[in-house]
């Protein structure tokens, strides 16, 4: 079984382009019922967030599982003939085998984030895996893979400090915002400003709590679903305000924080016409909520993720980095002695079975004399199937261990040599064939951007579970 992680992030591709190549809910869910429906993919869970839209996957086959994602990616972007500068080969990438698990080590561990050791992204893996095991799209390999990923996301942010270091990438937005809102004559910054958050889902959610929690003047919440909005605003003792009004709800702030999953732009130039005082807005959406007229206005100043990864506002500090990093190079060698342990596991099977057969065989022959009773029988039978599974224990304990030390020799086929099993070997593609997969040239690995298959390797590599 081949284990992908097929997509695109900040790393790989502009904002512009996450922006146009955007993933919403039911997309997602359509996407993954439809890999699913196409035969080649067995299990998939679609990480859609604002900075990456991700397919995790098993296939029976490399190819033919790369193939069926990156045709079903089109179909839902939208893309055809006349969109070959969004071809997925131009800014998309594909993890194979012990690479993908490692991946995902990195992406629960907030380090593959725009804002590194952000702990928001461990809560999306989750409900992306939630929804997925829900509609019955995980099998086991995605069970263990996710299953590892998110215990080794909660062990780094409970034994680091990186929760205190480093801030999600609505608080780098909302510190932008305090510098910009100090320069316009806001000198205590959020604790003078009169706020509100348009969105009341995950990410509206955290700018809520976390604008309440600065002290801000006020607070308003507005959603399309009026009735969560007034349970958000509620918990935080805030104002619910009117979704469909926000032109009066603009000119009532200084601060507005907009995170919708709205398709198109939901704050415009006109929702602005004639505002004379500073205002400073958060988009923290992708596709963008805040239309590209309002950064034009004067006096309106626009936080958008783009500035957010120019400015490069946040991340944990060097030392916890260093110390995230290490734990994660323990958890993914832990995981990989696993993997590699793995793959003796059919051929420790087969010779068990072929063990078994054997003494059936022998078991039947002696059934057919009539000396024996059938207590005897009986006694015989369990006396030999204990000799046969106490000669097999050891060397089969021995052989998983001994195959779950990197450099280990091919157990598997030496056992099939010894014992003449009758076992297929899995051929596993070469890193040289991603490219050929999908007819691009690999670039130079400086960059992950423009990339395919050739960017710098994560460390270590995963298994499906730990010994």
């Amino acid at each position: 079984m081949n284990l992908l992680v097929v997509g695109i992030s900040h790393r790989s591709a502009a904002v512009e382009t996450l922006e146009r190549l955007a993933v919403g809910p039911e997309a997602a869910a359509d996407l993954s019922r439809s890999l699913l429906r196409g035969g080649e993919v067995r299990e998939a869970v679609v990480l859609s967030t604002c900075n990456r839209v991700e397919v995790y996957a098993t296939s029976a086959t490399f190819h033919g599982g790369l193939s069926a994602i990156v045709d079903e990616l089109h179909r839902v972007w939208g893309l055809g003939d006349s969109d070959a500068e969004l071809d997925f080969a131009s800014c998309g990438y594909v993890r194979h085998g012990a690479d993908a698990a490692a991946h995902a080590f990195r992406v629960a561990a907030g380090l593959d984030s725009m804002v590194a050791g952000e702990p928001q992204i461990l809560g999306q893996l989750r409900d992306a895996y939630e929804t997925a095991r829900e509609a019955d799209q995980v099998g086991r390999h995605l069970h263990e893979l996710f299953q590892q990923a998110l215990r080794v996301g909660k062990r780094i942010h409970a034994e680091t400090d990186v929760d205190a270091a480093a801030p999600s990438v609505v608080t780098a937005a909302l510190e932008l915002a305090e510098r910009e809102l100090a320069r316009t004559g806001f000198a205590n910054g959020l604790t003078q400003a009169r706020a509100a958050v348009v969105g009341a889902g995950a990410m509206g959610s955290l700018a809520t709590a976390t604008l309440a929690r600065s002290g801000v003047k006020s607070l308003k919440v507005a959603n399309r679903d009026r009735e969560k909005a007034e349970r958000l605003a509620s918990v935080w003792d805030a104002e619910a305000a009117a979704y469909d009004d926000l032109t009066s709800l603009a000119a009532q702030v200084d601060l507005l924080v907009c995170a919708t999953s709205s398709p198109e732009p939901i704050l415009r130039a006109a929702h602005l016409a004639g505002r004379t005082a500073p205002l400073v807005v958060c988009d923290l959406a992708l596709p963008k909520d805040v239309a590209e007229d309002v950064a034009k206005l004067d006096g309106v100043h626009v936080v958008d993720i783009a500035e957010i990864q120019r400015a490069d506002a946040a991340g944990a500090a060097a030392d916890t980095l260093a110390e995230v990093e290490a734990l994660l190079a323990e958890e993914i060698a832990a995981y990989n002695e696993g993997l590699r342990a793995d793959t003796v596991t059919p051929t420790v099977a087969a010779l068990r079975s072929a063990a078994a057969d054997i003494v059936e065989a022998e078991l039947a022959r002696v059934a057919r004399r009539g000396d024996f009773t059938d207590d005897q029988r009986a006694e015989l039978a369990r006396t030999v199937h204990r000799v046969v599974q106490r000669l097999l224990h050891e060397p089969t304990v021995r052989v998983r261990e001994l195959a779950g030390q990197p450099g280990a020799p091919d157990y598997a086929r030496a056992l099939r040599d010894l014992f003449a099993l009758d076992a297929a070997a899995v051929a596993e593609p070469q890193s040289g064939d991603l490219a050929e997969a999908l007819k691009v040239n690999p670039v130079p690995a400086t960059d992950e951007r423009n990339t395919l298959g050739t960017a710098p390797q994560q460390p270590g590599a995963p298994s499906p579970r730990r010994p």
